[in-house]
């Protein structure tokens, strides 16, 4: 596949476009990343360095590879952290181009806005826009539990719950969600789920729950799963091979003892998951 993925970027280390195009590269596809930041590093140390890139920068990149007559040949587009919604609506219009050019080309969207003890890390009004305006343009989405609930504006503290929940984001758009992180009363101790729902139904894959949340893993699984996804067009296989490669990864970078993601290292488990 060509993926467009519109994302941010560090040096050193492995979040944003850092984390997705090196683990869509080893799996054989062509990745075009467009950068929405420059940092040295990831914002999870405290400090950083480098330019948070203008929305019309941004755009500019984009229209540079319209310029060259191959936007329409991308099959995807993928993003991650929106930091404003400007910059939300250079990704859409992005998605526009793409699409009127090759309407089988989707739209994945890793909501990023929170997680479970931190609560919502973006900007006031960031969640709003992302669950009223991006998030009913994907074709995929990849939330967090946390994520979820606040999408869906109900609480899943059961596995019917969260299914509900699920079902009531698919009504507004996306037809393919990823739940990744989820707890609920039926999730043995020590474990984690990560569900998968369609059209054609729903799946889960349970995993013991590592002592370590390094920064990047959701920009790994959501650029996983679309590959595998539209490779194969079964979620049930790309569930199994995304979570099988992530498991790995991060089982190599608690073996590392390092707060970076292990990609490198890993990258014979990304390949052959």
């Amino acid at each position: 596949m060509k993926i467009l993925s519109i994302q941010s970027s560090v040096a050193y280390g492995h979040v944003g476009n850092s984390a997705a195009a090196f683990p869509l590269q080893r799996l054989g596809h062509e990745v075009w990343p467009v950068l929405t930041v420059h940092f040295s590093n990831h914002t999870g140390y405290g400090a950083w360095r480098g330019p948070l890139l203008a929305p019309a920068d941004v755009a500019e990149v984009i229209a540079g590879i319209a310029d060259r007559g191959v936007l329409g040949t991308a099959d995807a587009v993928l993003s991650g952290y929106q930091g404003d919604p400007a910059m939300g609506a250079v990704i859409l219009d992005a998605v526009d181009q793409v699409k009127a050019a090759n309407p089988d080309a989707v739209y994945c969207c890793d909501p990023v806005m929170g997680d479970v003890g931190r609560g919502m890390f973006v900007r006031p009004g960031i969640p709003e826009y992302l669950r009223d305006t991006v998030v009913p343009r994907a074709d995929i989405i990849t939330p967090n539990q946390f994520e979820l609930e606040f999408l869906a504006g109900r609480s899943t503290g059961t596995l019917p719950e969260l299914l509900a929940a699920v079902d009531a984001v698919r009504a507004t758009g996306p037809r393919h969600v990823l739940v990744t992180s989820v707890l609920h009363g039926e999730v043995p101790e020590g474990s984690l789920e990560v569900v998968a729902v369609s059209d054609e139904g729903a799946w889960a894959v349970t995993t013991p729950l590592l002592p370590i949340s390094p920064n990047g893993g959701g920009d790994v699984t959501a650029a996983l799963y679309l590959a595998h996804l539209r490779t194969t067009g079964s979620p049930a296989t790309a569930l199994e091979r995304t979570i099988s490669s992530v498991f790995a990864v991060l089982e190599a970078t608690l073996a590392a003892g390092t707060r970076e993601l292990q990609l490198v290292a890993a990258q014979d488990a990304i390949a052959e998951p």
